[in-house]
């Protein structure tokens, strides 16, 4: 199968049911044509960040499954996997190996050594300057010990947790794991690759050693050049400034909308929809929409989308408006950073709000693009405060392990159905062609209509809005699909 212009599921192997297969079967049970595609997020033997530390490419966690289970899913909807290629596990092979040999390790070359890196700069390098200027995910060096068995002691870079350390990218070895790697991940049903993490995979002497260019991309280029001939694509994961994005997109490669989930809540808070308008016009089609991924819900990358002031609104109003939304709960004391994200449910955020939630989803559903729904957001899920408070960990509070019974009483509430319909009609409806076009207007301060016409002319799809009273009404080929309750 590949890539097709229908909605994305979101999900956890172990988040609707408690397996791959149960997936499955939930999603084939309950959502009908609403879903088209699965990224089924990390689902390896990994050692931390819910999977996102993988020790084995080779094999599906046994928590979840089998290959045999994977590819069955992949026999229905067009699949997305995560290839962290900035990181690997400490119990991967290449880490163990590398350990206990050192040197004399195959390995020896496939993680990024502290020390030797900075040699090839000269002398009492790095400085701290040298540090400061790193684009870090912490407030220290990215860096980790590694004691090997011949009681020697080096330095790893390791940017994000500890169990993540960065892979040599440039590195014959690691060249060769990551061309297997993509080869097998197509093998057993990948159409599309999730780069995460890419941007950081590029490290460069005298650089904040953030999307490097041009090295980050030959990265990309070879990526493509590996599973081209495999009919996949990769979508370089990133959250940054906009203008990153867009770039990407300008060389031919899928991208994210992560401006658009800020961009929206400032909507529906204010009322006022030219900043709106203003997004939906500069946006490419070739990208993957998004309200709420298993992270949390960005900041950072609506900068100049929206104003540092609105912004600002925008962040104080969701702890106004969201419901059982806390500072403390996107802070260090639950393992996160206000700055960086803010950690809800979408429509908490939007005060468990069944009108202002399903605008929120129409101007995705209409925005460029296909759309990705996370799989809380699908069944318009509260925040979870007892997960949150069980583990501590912040972007738990957006994880909800659902159980078949309960993904069954979801879908039978009126806005799950809602936007199941809704989604529904746009995956069948031409006027979303990706060739085709969009024209977006603002008859007043609060009001926005979008026009999406198919590459022919022939089918038109019209949204008319108000964002302050949050009613809508849509058209296609002027007939009424669905208007707000």
């Amino acid at each position: 199968m590949t890539i097709q212009n229908k909605a994305m599921l979101i999900t956890y192997a172990d988040s609707l049911g408690k397996n791959i297969k149960e997936v499955h079967q939930i999603v084939k049970e309950n959502f009908g044509g609403a879903i088209g595609g699965v990224h089924l997020l990390p689902f390896f033997p990994s050692t931390g960040d819910r999977g996102f530390a993988p020790s084995d490419y080779t094999r599906v966690d046994a928590t979840f499954g089998d290959w045999a289970d994977v590819e069955a899913l992949g026999e229905d909807y067009y699949l997305m996997f995560d290839f962290m290629i900035n990181h690997i596990s400490r119990e991967s092979v290449m880490y163990r190996d590398f350990k206990q040999n050192h040197d004399a390790s195959p390995y020896r070359d496939f993680f990024i050594r502290w020390e030797k890196f900075w040699d090839k700069a000269g002398p009492n390098r790095p400085t701290q300057a040298d540090v400061d200027l790193i684009y870090k995910r912490k407030d220290k060096a990215p860096i980790q010990p590694i004691t090997f068995a011949d009681g020697t002691t080096e330095h790893l870079w390791n940017t994000f947790g500890d169990e993540q350390i960065d892979i040599d990218v440039n590195s014959t070895v690691a060249k060769a794991f990551i061309k297997q790697t993509l080869e097998d991940m197509v093998a057993h049903g990948a159409d599309l690759i999730r780069l995460d993490a890419f941007a950081y995979a590029i490290k460069k002497i005298d650089t904040n050693d953030f999307f490097i260019e041009p090295e980050i991309w030959d990265l990309l280029h070879e990526v493509r050049d590996i599973l081209a001939p495999l009919n996949a694509e990769i979508l370089p994961e990133i959250h940054e400034h906009y203008t990153i994005p867009e770039k990407i997109n300008a060389h031919g490669y899928f991208t994210y909308d992560f401006a658009l989930p800020m961009t929206t809540l400032y909507t529906l808070y204010s009322g006022k929809t030219k900043r709106l308008a203003d997004w939906l016009r500069q946006s490419p089609m070739r990208q993957f929409t998004t309200l709420d991924t298993h992270d949390g819900i960005g900041v950072v990358d609506a900068r100049d989308i929206l104003t540092a002031d609105e912004i600002a609104y925008a962040s104080e109003e969701l702890y106004k408006v969201g419901a059982n939304v806390k500072k403390t709960y996107s802070s260090a004391a639950y393992n996160n950073l206000d700055i960086y994200q803010i950690n809800s449910t979408y429509y908490s955020a939007l005060g468990n709000d069944d009108a202002a939630y399903l605008l929120s989803r129409v101007f995705q559903v209409f925005a460029p693009g296909i759309p990705q729904i996370y799989y809380v957001g699908l069944l318009a899920g509260e925040n979870d405060i007892a997960l949150l408070e069980s583990s501590k960990e912040g972007r738990n509070i957006n994880r909800h392990y659902y159980t078949a019974q309960e993904v069954h009483e979801a879908v039978g509430r009126p806005v799950v159905a809602d936007l199941l319909q809704l989604l529904t009609w746009r995956n069948q409806f031409a006027a979303f062609d990706l060739d085709g076009t969009i024209t977006v207007t603002t008859p007043s301060d609060n009001e926005i209509k979008v026009v999406r016409t198919d590459h022919s002319g022939a089918h038109v799809a019209t949204l008319v809005a108000n964002a302050q009273d949050k009613t809508f009404t849509i058209t296609a080929d002027g007939e009424t699909v669905l208007k707000n309750r």
